[in-house]
Order: C-alpha cells, then sequence, then structure tokens
C-alpha cells in the first residue's frame, strides 16, 4: 500500500508536490493524522501576538478542514477520529500558545516543579476539548446535511466559532488567543470588534481562513470573496478612525509608574519597603508638575492598609497636589468571623485618606483561589499564592473621583473578558469613560504572555470605544486610543514612567457596548443561511 504522504520525486516541480501532499491529507491514519493536526495547530500560533503572521491562519485551518474530510467511511462519521484530530490540533495550538504559563513556576521551582508538566501539558490537554468538540460538531453536521466546499468551510468557522464561545465562557472562562486577535496589529480590521466583538472577529476569520480548502478542489472564486471582504472590513475600520487621532480629556495627565520589581522579590518581607520607595521615587521623577494623577500597577503596595495604617499616609507622598494616586494593594476585611483578603485597587487623596476602592471580581483559579479547596487534602491547600482563597469583589463597577472621567477599573485578567469590563448598560449610574487595568505580570518574564495579555487588553479599547489605561509591574505599561492606537507605553522588561494625556472616548459608544454578543450571533445566523443556501445549490 502507498504512504498517502509520499510525494513525487526531487525532481518533480514543487506545486505538484503541495497539490499531491494536499489530496492526500485526508486519508492520513494513525499517528501521521494526528502528528500533521498537531503541526497545524502549532503553526497557527505565530499568527497571533506578538509575532502577528496572520497568513500562518490561511495555512493551518485549511489543513485542519482536510484532515476532517477524511474522518468518515461509508457516508458514516467516524467520532473518534474526528474528535482526536480537532483535539490533535488544539493540543499543539495551546501547548505553543501557552507555554509562558510555566515560567511562574520557576521563580519557586523548588518547591513547584512537579506542577511544570501540569502547566505545560495538562492546561492544554484541556482547553484541547474545545477543538476537539468543534471538529466532531463539524462532522456530525457536514454529513448530515453532506456539506462540500464552500458549506463545508463555512459549517466549520461556524463550529469553531461557538467552541471558542463557549470556552470563554464555560466554568471560570479562558477565552485566552482567540482567533481574532491575530489582527491587533491591523487596526483597521480590528474595528469590526466595536460591532461584532472579537468573537464575530473570529468567527470571519477562521470562515476566510477555510474557504482555502476549496483550491483543493479548484475553486479560487470563494477564497478570493473572503479576502475581499477582509478588504471591505479594513476600508470600514480605515474610515472609522479617520481624523479621530488626538482628541484627549482635557486637564488631565496621567503618569503611569513601571517599578519592574522581579517576582522572586516581589513578596520577599525584607525587600518590600525597598519595592515601596522605588515606586515612590519614580513617581517624583521630572516633570512631576504637569501630572494631575498618578498610576502604580496591580499590589504595587505590599502592605494591608487595614493592618499597616502608616503606608497610605507613606504613598500619599506620590499624590500630585489636587490629584490622586491610584494603586494595587491587597485589604484585609471580617466576614463571619474569619478574615478575608481582596485583591483590590484604591485611590488616595494627598492626605492619606482611601476615597474609592475596587475589589477585583474575576479571580485566577489555582492562583487567586484554588477550585474545589474543601475536596482536596490538606498539603494540597498551599496552591493559592496567598495561602487562602482571595475573596472575589461584587462584579464591574464605575468609579467617579474628583479630577477624571467616570472609568471602570480591571484588575490583571479581568480584562480578558469581552462584555464584562463594564457594568451592565441597564445598571444605574455613570456610564465608564475609560477603562483601567492594573497587573503583574512579572510571573511570566519577558516570554509571549505579556504580549499576548497586553493586545487582548488593546482589543477591550476597540469593543468598548473607550480608552484603555494600564499600568503593568514589568510592562507594558501603556495608553490606547478608543481605536486601539497606541498614546505610549513602556516596553516589557524595562523600568520608568509614562506621562501621558487621557484619550477622549469615541462618542456614542459603540453597537457592541449597547447589544454584546447579538451581532456576532447575528453573523453565525447569516453563516448559516449561506450554508443552508450552497448546500442546496450543491
Amino acid at each position: 500500500m502507498t504512504d498517502p504522504l509520499t510525494v513525487p520525486a526531487a525532481g518533480a516541480p514543487l506545486g505538484d508536490r503541495v497539490v499531491r501532499f494536499v489530496r492526500a491529507l485526508p486519508a492520513l491514519a494513525g499517528w501521521r493524522r494526528y502528528a500533521v493536526a498537531f503541526t497545524a495547530g502549532a503553526v497557527a500560533v505565530p499568527a497571533l501576538p506578538p509575532a502577528h503572521l496572520v497568513p500562518l491562519l490561511w495555512l493551518a485551518f485549511p489543513v485542519l478542514v482536510l484532515l476532517l474530510r477524511g474522518a468518515e467511511r461509508d457516508g458514516r462519521l467516524l467520532r473518534g477520529r474526528a474528535f482526536w484530530t480537532g483535539w490533535w490540533f488544539g493540543f499543539g495550538h495551546f501547548v505553543f500558545g501557552l507555554y509562558w504559563i510555566s515560567v511562574a513556576l520557576w521563580t519557586d521551582i523548588g518547591r513547584w516543579w512537579w506542577a511544570v508538566p501540569v502547566a505545560v501539558c495538562g492546561l492544554p490537554a484541556l482547553l484541547a476539548f474545545f477543538p476537539a468538540l468543534a471538529a466532531l460538531l463539524h462532522g456530525w453536521v457536514r454529513l448530515r446535511l453532506r456539506l462540500t466546499g464552500v458549506a463545508e468551510a463555512l459549517a466549520f468557522a461556524v463550529a469553531w466559532a461557538v467552541l471558542e464561545w463557549l470556552r470563554g465562557h464555560v466554568a471560570t472562562g479562558f477565552p485566552w488567543n482567540l482567533t481574532g486577535y491575530a489582527w491587533t496589529a491591523v487596526l483597521p480590521v480590528l474595528q469590526s470588534v466595536s460591532v461584532v466583538g472579537i468573537y464575530g472577529l473570529s468567527l470571519l476569520t477562521v470562515a476566510a481562513a477555510a474557504l482555502a480548502t476549496t483550491l483543493a478542489d479548484g475553486r479560487w472564486r470563494p477564497p478570493a470573496a473572503a479576502l475581499v471582504l477582509l478588504a471591505v472590513l479594513a476600508a470600514w475600520g480605515g474610515w472609522r478612525m479617520a481624523g479621530t487621532e488626538g482628541r484627549s480629556v482635557e486637564g488631565v495627565v496621567l503618569r503611569l509608574v513601571q517599578p519592574a520589581i522581579p517576582q522572586t522579590l516581589k513578596w520577599d518581607r525584607e525587600a518590600r519597603e525597598d519595592n515601596l520607595r522605588r515606586h515612590l521615587e519614580l513617581s517624583a521623577a521630572p516633570g512631576r508638575e504637569r501630572v494631575t494623577h498618578v498610576v502604580w500597577p496591580e499590589t504595587a503596595v505590599p502592605f494591608f492598609p487595614e493592618r499597616d495604617g502608616w503606608v497610605t499616609q507613606v504613598i500619599a507622598r506620590a499624590v500630585p497636589p489636587g490629584g490622586l494616586l491610584l494603586t494595587g494593594i491587597p485589604r484585609l476585611g471580617l466576614r463571619d468571623g474569619a478574615y478575608t483578603v481582596t485583591n483590590s485597587m484604591v485611590a488616595v487623596d494627598a492626605g492619606g485618606a482611601i476615597v474609592a476602592s475596587f475589589d477585583k471580581f474575576h479571580l485566577v483559579p489555582f492562583g487567586e483561589y484554588l477550585p474545589f479547596r474543601f475536596l482536596l487534602p490538606a498539603g494540597m491547600q498551599a496552591v493559592a499564592a496567598v495561602g487562602m482563597d482571595t475573596s472575589p469583589g461584587p462584579g464591574p463597577r464605575t468609579l467617579a473621583l474628583p479630577g477624571l472621567p467616570p472609568f471602570s477599573p480591571l484588575i490583571c485578567y479581568e480584562v480578558i473578558f469581552p462584555a464584562a469590563v463594564t457594568p451592565a448598560p441597564a445598571v444605574a449610574g455613570p456610564r465608564p469613560a475609560w477603562l483601567l487595568n492594573l497587573t503583574n505580570d512579572a510571573w511570566y518574564g519577558e516570554t509571549a504572555g505579556p504580549h499576548q495579555h497586553w493586545a487582548i487588553a488593546l482589543t477591550r479599547a476597540v469593543e468598548e470605544g473607550m480608552p484603555l489605561v494600564r499600568a503593568a509591574n514589568t510592562g507594558i505599561s501603556g495608553v490606547v486610543d478608543p481605536y486601539g492606537r497606541t498614546v505610549g507605553r513602556l516596553a516589557l522588561g524595562s523600568t520608568g514612567v509614562l506621562d501621558a494625556a487621557l484619550p477622549a472616548a469615541h462618542e456614542g459608544g459603540t453597537p457592541y457596548v449597547q447589544y454584546g454578543d447579538l451581532f456576532f450571533a447575528l453573523t453565525l445566523l447569516g453563516m448559516l443561511i449561506l450554508i443552508g443556501f450552497f448546500a442546496r445549490k450543491t
């Protein structure tokens, strides 16, 4: 029997080799099939931040769709083959896309060496179930409706987008490295998230890439039409951005402080006062007379103000005249006779008084709390970073403070959740005019993780039509306008301050703010109608 991966002799034209390989993909079986799926998933990773090699999606997704064509026999779906083809694609995608999570364990590798394989392979193995289920759903629909060509490609895009949406919502949700984030370096295309959201952009992107499979059938018009659609999106996005540069809020100049404190020293008892001193020194850097408000990163103050009452008086030295200091800080509380800890942001005035506060509500599993702690042996209960579960806050809030437009604070990865970064439009009170994200990405060093986090935060600004201000311990700190343009930023790993005006919000808000994922759902519906049309046509 001929090996389906056998290619013509070395002298054969490259085009013939590619055609032979493409046509052989559906017939692959066993380890060869899953090795190709794993590789295709890995190939899709550089399309995302920080590399932004978007054309690689036009290689990765067609390979997966062609592999899934071979998950049938005599018109019956081979469920195991479809499932594991999707799983291996997802595993390759998440292993290489999320490798940096394991870097956090190296801050105390002597204690957490055993968890490195879990971080490198365990989480990707779990997340890979979403692409696996997408492949299974696609295969079932494809055979049930006898889809081919355009309809087959669009059905795959729908299945992929639906499972991406579920990945962002099931359990705690983990909408990291969604396909649409590939466009964060192409701002005209990214503007579409202001209408359809990031899930909608993922749907359109995967559909455009998957349509390249019709080239294997000798049809060039569908992928060409997809590229025209992307060009139209880019043209509309360029029109939306035109003439909007330079708009800012009068009388507001922010100073973002990036101290670049290594994670190994972040909570060191002997280094805490030095760490605090570094924040104060940077806050007093030249040019302070122009600054109205100072912003420090997540947990910048390594003391509990309820226990160490002196600390707010000390950090008040960083407050500009008539302004405020916005800083991350842990706080102690009391609930049902037991102490609680919150990961918080506070606003401190020149007198050292806390005039407003916000508690992080979307906590990191295994970092800020231990899921199902009560079911685990006592020895496992030390996993949570603070030794006890962090308590969640009530949810998104709008803070209205002197000298600032109303804003929505977000701590760490709260910024990754679409449609959950501001209070719902139905909630009474002022609507926020900007987003403030405090974070500490020092856990992940100078890996792809902080770059991905920055790109995700940037996307929230475009979705919400609001500027985003981001203070990160080791970077990337910066200010982004409501169209995703970077007004200023501090490089990852650098120490310094950034003084910047606060950009003005997009006038009138965005459709995404008003309707959430409604337009994503309508885009899904429109694609289902197209699938029905092309299915009847063929």
